[in-house]
């Protein structure tokens, strides 16, 4: 097994070269339909200072639901305990902008990583605030967290999800109908387009997870982002939640807390090791980055680092 950060991470390319270019890309947003799939990049940030990166790692591509963990983490930071009177905690072993439950569960969705629950989440972010005011404070956590004042949304991308967010407006208008979203939904849907509208690296979005594989705060500056016991939390609903009706299949053969996008790419945490993105715009049939997901899973083998 080889023991250098930068080896493994050749190693990891090899092992997955010949299925780069497989999968769907999310062509149900135009602007994602665009995408070339055979790109995969990969980038590990450790905890002690260490990176390693590989193929795409510096290209810029939508990060779309990934950004849930970042406006989980500015909400949980900002309501505490009350969010989730709001939304629950619970895996929901359905597609991720499934409307069905809601209707069984008065409003509250299962679980802050489903559209639905991130849709409340910008909700509570936006409750005293504007639209630009809110999406300019994820961009900038977001810029704080990465070290890199370039990034941004995609206004392509955004005029993409507007477009075609009809179910996440039905989402919307639904939980407002239940008073679990509080802000007009125009304003919460113009925010929650664009947080998913952000474009990242993997190396950005690497170093801006690693606050989650450190116990809460940032390795590099010292800063706390949030408690060692927030962080905790934060990345157990990643684990059971955050790969949506495929979150134990995840779970099974990678073994670390997670968060897909269906732009492509997944946020891995390693806790106490390392913070982990990969890029690879081509879709299994869950919505996962097919490759992403293969080379986690190879990932997590040589390196042992499987939280179980």
């Amino acid at each position: 097994m080889p023991q250098d950060l930068s080896d493994i991470v050749a190693e990891v390319c090899r092992d997955v070269q010949n299925e780069i270019g497989t999968g769907r890309v999310a062509d149900y947003i135009p602007a994602l339909a665009k995408v070339d799939p055979r790109k995969f990049g990969i980038s590990i940030v450790t905890c002690d200072g260490k990176t390693a990166n590989a193929g795409d790692a510096d290209e810029l591509f939508s990060i779309q639901s990934v950004s849930k963990i970042f406006t989980l983490t500015l909400a949980a930071e900002k309501i505490g305990a009350a969010l989730w009177e709001r939304v629950g905690r619970e895996p929901t072993g359905s597609a991720f902008n499934s409307i069905v439950q809601l209707e069984h569960e008065s409003g509250i969705p299962r679980n802050p990583l489903i559209n639905a629950g991130a849709i409340v989440v910008t909700d509570v972010l936006l409750e005293g605030n504007g639209p630009q005011q809110t999406i300019d404070s994820i961009i900038a956590f977001l810029r704080r967290r990465a070290d890199d004042d370039t990034i941004q949304f995609d206004p392509e991308v955004a005029r993409s999800e507007t477009e075609t967010g009809d179910r996440n407006a039905s989402l919307a208008h639904f939980m407002r109908g239940f008073g679990n979203v509080k802000g007009q939904v125009a304003d919460v849907l113009h925010v929650y387009f664009r947080q998913c509208a952000i474009t990242m690296s993997c190396r950005q979005l690497a170093r801006a997870g690693l606050y989650l594989a450190h116990a809460g705060s940032d390795p590099v500056t010292g800063e706390e982002v949030v408690s060692e016991a927030r962080a905790r939390r934060i990345n157990a609903v990643m684990m059971t939640c955050g790969h949506y009706d495929a979150s134990g299949d995840f779970a099974f053969h990678v073994g670390l807390p997670g968060k897909s996008g269906v732009g492509g790419g997944i946020l891995a945490i390693a806790p106490r090791h390392a913070s982990i993105a990969v890029w690879s715009p081509g879709l299994n049939e869950v919505g996962n980055s097919l490759v992403g997901s293969l080379a986690l899973e190879r990932l997590s083998a040589l390196t042992g680092w499987s939280v179980f």
